[in-house]
């Protein structure tokens, strides 16, 4: 059965995942401990916990940074920092609303909304909705779903300028909290942990420079069905994992799945797997309940994400290859013992 393929040894691959980043840690950025950003979501819950095991909670240093307009940004703070104390880890809130504020993230949103919305105001609440990749639709398109006090709602299409213009506004959410991070691993000599999963790490479901930034991503091999495996094997509370994947970046609530992706993870992972390994779509429509020409746009629709977001997973590109930067280092042959002592000198945050 198809739905076998993605099962995996929960504590097997754990203790590969907390050896690996040992040695990442110690060979090959020469850090002594992470940064995570903490957001009260199953990830983001899954990687602290897995580097607290790997590096010990007090090497792990989580930020909790909410934002005013967040729609889930209370719940999100709550779970987050309950977490953080039942790992014992270090933690610290750091509020990303006056950075914000100064960037102009709120008042370039505003005045590219009011181009298809004249009436909108700052204290009314937003989130743009894709349609449905999954229907004959031959682009993809967006629209503004907006909300006054009074409950009355308004929905308006976007054009190409007006939902890039919002969409950059909206991005310094996530490149904010990324400064953030890299501002608290720089004081520390820590390296900043990213928390993609593998269906958002290959549908390049991340801002680039924003929470797609990393020096290393412990879980972005795992499905995101294994993640939620995985997650019950470290002992993540139940109201983590039970808790529905948001963007937490609008001012309106929506899940993952209404934003940007076509199924329910459990399903878009199989698909995403049989893809990938050229599993006919005849033989797993049927496991999937999904009929043929649904799950023909379904790869279709993957394809399409990987090849819109793959200027996102490029490095800077040079003119010339720089040999002895690119060159691979020779590690000196130091027990990984001593190696990690020595990494982890440094005075406690």
């Amino acid at each position: 059965m198809i739905s076998n393929l993605l099962a995996i040894d929960c504590d097997a691959e754990i203790s590969r995942i907390c050896s690996i980043l040992r040695t990442q840690l110690a060979f090959q950025l020469s850090r002594r401990g992470v940064v995570i950003g903490l957001s009260g979501g199953i990830d983001s819950s899954v990687t602290a916990a897995l580097c607290a095991r790997a590096l010990g909670s007090e090497r792990v240093y989580c930020l909790l940074m909410p934002e005013s307009e967040s729609a889930e940004s209370q719940t999100s703070l709550s779970l987050a920092a309950e977490y953080a104390a039942q790992l014992g880890v270090h933690w610290a809130i750091e509020d990303i609303s006056e950075l914000l504020e100064a960037s102009g993230c709120y008042r370039r949103r505003d005045a590219a909304i009011r181009e298809i919305l004249p009436a909108y105001q700052p204290n009314w609440r937003f989130k743009i909705l894709p349609s449905d990749p999954l229907r004959n639709d031959r682009l993809r398109s967006f629209s503004l779903v907006a909300r006054d006090p009074t409950g009355q709602e308004y929905c308006a299409p976007l054009s190409a300028k007006t939902y890039l213009a919002i969409v950059a506004a909206m991005n310094f959410k996530q490149r904010s909290r990324k400064m953030l991070e890299y501002y608290h691993a720089d004081r520390l000599n820590y390296a900043v942990a990213g928390t993609p999963n593998r269906l958002e790490y290959d549908q390049g479901f991340f801002v680039k420079n924003g929470d797609g930034a990393a020096d290393l991503k412990p879980i972005a091999h795992l499905y995101k069905s294994q993640v939620y495996a995985i997650a019950g094997a470290l002992g993540i509370p139940q109201s983590i994992i039970s808790r529905e994947p948001t963007t937490d970046t609008y001012s309106l609530p929506q899940d993952q799945r209404e934003f940007y992706f076509s199924l329910p993870y459990q399903a878009l992972d199989l698909c995403l797997y049989a893809l990938d390994h050229g599993l006919a779509a005849t033989e797993i429509a049927p496991q999937l309940g999904l009929d043929l020409e649904t799950l023909q746009r379904v790869f279709k629709d993957i394809s399409a994400k990987r090849r819109a977001t793959r200027y996102a997973h490029l490095p800077p590109l040079l003119i010339r290859p720089v040999a002895a930067i690119e060159a691979k280092p020779v590690l000196q042959h130091v027990p990984l013992q001593s190696r990690w002592a020595a990494a982890t000198s440094v005075t406690e945050p």
